[in-house]
């Protein structure tokens, strides 16, 4: 029998990863409530589960792992941010990485992840076999095409699709935005609700007209975002896939994005790819992207092409052969 930690299923790039993968799956429920990230939960998750036997199989879609476990176990890596990025992790949570989390990728039976990037990382970090890391790769829902209506905004925009961490790089974008050279007509549309550092940031270059937050928007009305923006922007610092750069492309709305981590592998030859820590970079290519209609539709063939290499069904079925066929 498979147990699976079905805490993982929501919102966020995990969540909808682990509904797509535990709902093309047979298996069990573990027996727990609360955040699989939160502390201490390593050690409630191992009492859940004791009773195992050799036979089962214990599977998270995440990155948590018991203590220790009677039954075979397989988890999944997403990205190495709370490594690399510290600034977005907690002193608790790179404990866990450390110690647990890089003992138990030798322990496993195998470990997934989402991108030929982060499965390197995760041989040299955790000093595993590269047989050891497989990349099942995400996907993009079918809800995400070009057909279809368009988010209710009145105005041209560029969309970022962010949450306000730092590497998330959202004051460039503020930035270069502003000494971007387009029309007052564009607009900057960012998901999500209004940092007041970000906030102070838009209203220091004069932008508090033109610079919007969605809010929080619901996964249904998503693709909508994507097909009424110009382009999206997203010079992230660093991504273990990158899901908004494929969600964009199958929408047919072109992106830019950054040539580091994930998003240089997800955009191959289909995405505006920047230097994400350069300004000026960022700038130009929010010109260009405007300002040339030829390029916006190269970009669109080109992203729809690209988004249809990544399905979830593809997924699935890489998962399923891991877990045994089931």
């Amino acid at each position: 029998m498979i147990y699976a930690d079905q805490r993982w299923i929501g919102q966020h790039g995990i969540g909808r990863f682990a509904r797509r993968v535990l709902g093309a799956l047979n298996y069990r429920p573990i027996n727990l409530n609360g955040h699989p990230a939160a502390p201490l939960d390593a050690w409630r998750l191992t009492r859940a589960l004791r009773e195992l036997g050799n036979t089962d199989l214990f599977f998270s879609p995440g990155y948590n792992t018991p203590l220790a476990c009677p039954a075979p176990f397989i988890f999944t890596i997403h990205d190495l941010s709370h490594v690399y990025c510290p600034e977005n992790s907690s002193p608790l949570i790179r404990l866990y990485y450390s110690t647990i989390l890089k003992r138990n990728c030798h322990r496993a039976a195998c470990i997934l992840t989402v991108s030929e990037f982060t499965r390197m990382q995760i041989v040299e970090w955790a000093a595993v076999s590269p047989e050891k890391v497989v990349n099942v790769s995400c996907g993009v829902d079918s809800a995400y095409h070009p057909s279809g209506d368009v988010y209710g905004f009145p105005f041209p925009y560029l969309l970022c699709v962010s949450n306000r961490k730092p590497h998330k790089n959202e004051f460039r974008i503020v930035e270069a935005f502003a000494r971007a050279g387009m029309s007052q007509q564009t607009h900057l549309v960012f998901s999500g609700k209004a940092s007041s550092e970000l906030s102070e940031l838009i209203a220091a270059y004069g932008l508090s007209e033109r610079a919007h937050f969605t809010g929080t928007v619901p996964e249904e009305r998503l693709p909508s975002l994507y097909r009424g923006a110009k382009a999206l922007v997203f010079p992230s610092l660093y991504e273990g896939f990158g899901l908004p750069v494929v969600e964009a492309m199958a929408c047919g709305t072109p992106v830019v994005t950054a040539n580091v981590t994930a998003m240089a592998e997800v955009g191959a030859g289909a995405a505006l790819l920047v230097d994400p820590t350069s300004v000026g970079e960022i700038a130009r290519a929010m010109e260009l992207v405007v300002s040339d209609a030829a390029l916006r539709v190269e970009l669109q063939k080109k992203g729809l092409a690209r988004a249809a290499a990544y399905s979830w069904e593809d997924t699935v079925g890489k998962v399923r052969q891991l877990l045994g066929g089931n």
